[in-house]
């Protein structure tokens, strides 16, 4: 039996973000899967889930990964999908002058080249203070944080949406328009 709340937290990261089919879930285009469906299906990996239990992670979460519907019969994760089942309609909107992005230095000399691109994520993340931006990097690796010029890039048609926990997204970071912060 798994009810750890950071268990089921990545569970539902995974199912919702990346691999729903893992259980035999479907995902609507804008990532909502029913609640319902979703315990059902769970139980079979051994998650013990209920709607109380759901509705606390959602609210209780300092990084608000997920999002409930206003009647409480659906669940999505608001962003970091890599599944072709979703692909939600964000609204764009004029970034702030800077974001940050985390990584590791491992990655630099790659990022340098090639800039910031979502890899097998539909978005490159990025972050509006330099704490939490660290804060993913040290995920993986040494971490470095990457000042972001977004302005510069709306300014010329780079398209930027903001989730609604926060987190920026755009499709990728060229070079030019990122520095190292020491």
């Amino acid at each position: 039996m798994k009810n750890n709340a950071t268990e089921i937290s990545k569970f539902l990261s995974f199912v919702l973000r990346h691999q729903p089919e893992t259980i035999g879930l479907s995902l609507h285009p804008e990532g909502w899967a029913n609640i319902s469906e979703l315990i059902a299906k769970a139980a079979s990996e051994g998650y013990v889930l209920d709607l109380t239990l759901i509705k606390n992670l959602v609210n209780e979460s300092e990084k608000k990964r997920f999002q409930l519907s206003s009647d409480d019969l659906f669940i999505r994760a608001a962003q970091g999908h890599s599944t072709s089942q979703v692909n939600i309609t964000f609204i764009a909107a004029t970034p702030p002058d800077v974001l940050y992005h985390g990584t590791a230095t491992r990655f630099i000399p790659l990022i340098d080249k090639s800039g910031l691109v979502a890899k097998d994520r539909q978005y490159v993340h990025l972050s509006t203070d330099i704490a939490t931006a660290q804060q993913v990097g040290q995920r993986h690796g040494k971490p470095v944080v990457l000042g972001i010029d977004a302005l510069a890039m709306h300014q010329q048609a780079f398209p930027f949406y903001q989730a609604d926990n926060g987190v920026w997204l755009t499709h990728s970071v060229p070079p030019a328009f990122f520095r190292v912060l020491e």
